[in-house]
Order: structure tokens, then sequence, then C-alpha cells
């Protein structure tokens, strides 16, 4: 079976990207072997449309079987139209991602996008701090996800400034403003667990 995982560099070694249609690479593992192929995801930059182009990309290819931390709606429909499965909430490595689906350790909860749409250049790999995380703005549902409740990573990269010429003042401030919803959204799921923790 072939397997997609969304990552940040383009080795069985790289962590999960969390964002399906921007994350810089999708690693493609044949499960049975462990072979691999690693494409960069040429749809990250886009201003519009990334997460169908690269639900596309990865369908030509063959997938089955998507691994990623989340997925939007329009990717979602794209993915399940061409019958690929989808497990979100998954992080670590690609290697480690894919020995947990072969050993039963993911499994299926509802069948929805994960996101609401995203904001365009907001979720750029790079392009600001949290390197786009969250993208999208409503907390949506999770057709697959990791056994046992997802817990937000509580590391994540170092706050960077974007480049003047990278995007422009109101493009900077929307996408802070999604960054910030996206932290809530976490620092809620991190309270929410924390208290059924404690119970």
């Amino acid at each position: 079976m072939k397997i997609a995982v969304s990552a940040v560099g383009d080795s069985l070694d790289s962590q999960i990207d969390p964002r399906f249609g921007r994350c810089p690479y999708f690693v493609i593992v044949d499960a049975s072997t462990m072979g691999f192929e690693a494409i960069p995801n040429t749809s990250q930059y886009a201003t519009s449309g990334a997460g169908i182009q690269a639900a596309q990309s990865i369908t030509n290819k063959g997938v089955k079987l998507v691994l990623t931390g989340s997925v939007g709606p329009n990717a979602f429909q794209v993915l399940s139209a061409a019958g690929v499965e989808i497990i979100t909430s998954v992080s670590g490595t690609v290697r480690d991602a894919v020995a947990k689906f072969t050993s039963g350790q993911l499994r299926e909860t509802t069948a929805m996008p994960t996101t609401t749409m995203g904001f365009g250049m907001g979720g750029g790999y790079g392009m600001g701090i949290g390197r786009g995380r969250g993208m999208g703005r409503g907390r949506g549902f999770k057709r697959w996800q990791a056994a046992g409740p997802y817990v937000p990573p509580l590391t994540s990269p170092p706050l960077t400034s974007p480049t003047p010429t990278m995007m422009s003042k109101e493009q900077e401030i929307q996408m802070l403003d999604s960054q910030m919803k996206a932290l809530q959204l976490q620092l809620e799921q991190i309270r929410k667990r924390l208290e059924e923790l404690k119970r």
C-alpha cells in the first residue's frame, strides 16, 4: 500500500508537517518494504487551492492512504472522491507514523475534514511564526486520528519575522490573527486534556 505523509523534509526521518496542503514535501512510502519517494509540494505557496492541488498530485501517484496533522474540506473532497483514506492528528517522524499505522495503532473516528477554509499566503511554510500551523479557522471534525486523545505539541519552531518583501502588512495581520486563533484552540485542547487527566 502506498502511504503519503505530509512532511517538513524529504526522508523517512523527517518530522510530519501538520498542514496537508502547505507542507513542503510528501514522502510516499510503500508500507510493505518501507521504500519511499519524496516529492516537493509545488502547491505549498499557492495563494489559493493549495489543498486541492496537493491532493491531486498525490492521488496521481496511486496513494491509498494519507497520514497528516490536518486536512481542509477541499483536499478532503478530492482525496475521498479518489478513494484515499485519511488519518489526521498524526505527529512524529514519517517512519514512526507508518510503523504506527502498520501495527494498528491508528484508528478511524469520523468522516469529515479537520479544518475549515484556510487563508492562502498565511499558511505558507516558513512565512511567519508558527510555520503556518493550524491555518484553518474552525475546529472541524476528524476523519481519522491517532489512537488516544490528541494533545497538540508543546514545542513549536522559534518565532521568526517574515521578510517585508514576502507579504503585505494586511497579509501579515491576517496571518498573525489566524495563528493566534490556532494557538488559542491548542491551549483549549490542552486545558481539556489536563482536566480529563485530573479526574
